[in-house]
C-alpha cells in the first residue's frame, strides 16, 4: 500500500504513470493493482493523510495497493524492478511517499 502527494495539475501525467506501473507490476507477477485518486480527504490538525505526506497547497493524496500471490513473488518482483537498469521518472516527490507491505487479515465480500 502507498500514499503519495500528487500535484493537482499533474493528474494526467500521474494517470499515465500508473498505467505504466500497473502493467509493469502485473508483468512481475502481481494479481491486482489498484490506484486511487482522492474524492473526500479531510485536513487534520493532529494527523491526517495530507499531513502524513506533507501535502502542499495544490497537491492531492493519491493511494494504491498491489496484490501479490505470495510474499516470495512480491519480493522477487520488487527486487527485479529495483535492479532494472532503466529507471523511470515518478511525477511526484518520492521522498514524501509512504509505503509498506501488508498481509491480509480478513476479507469479507458480498
Amino acid at each position: 500500500m502507498f500514499l503519495a502527494p500528487i500535484q493537482d495539475d499533474k493528474k494526467a501525467a500521474y494517470g499515465d504513470f500508473v498505467k505504466f506501473t500497473q502493467e509493469m507490476f502485473i508483468g512481475l507477477g502481481a494479481t491486482d493493482v489498484v490506484d486511487l485518486w482522492p474524492s473526500d480527504i479531510p485536513d487534520g490538525e493532529v494527523t491526517s493523510l495530507p499531513l502524513a505526506v506533507k501535502a502542499q497547497e495544490g497537491e492531492s493524496v493519491a493511494a494504491g495497493y498491489i496484490v501479490w500471490p505470495s510474499k516470495e513473488v512480491r519480493d522477487a518482483g520488487w527486487g527485479k524492478m529495483m535492479s532494472d537498469e532503466e529507471p523511470f521518472d515518478m511525477p511526484f516527490d518520492g521522498k514524501r511517499m509512504i509505503f509498506g507491505g501488508f498481509e491480509e487479515l480478513l476479507r469479507t465480500t458480498a
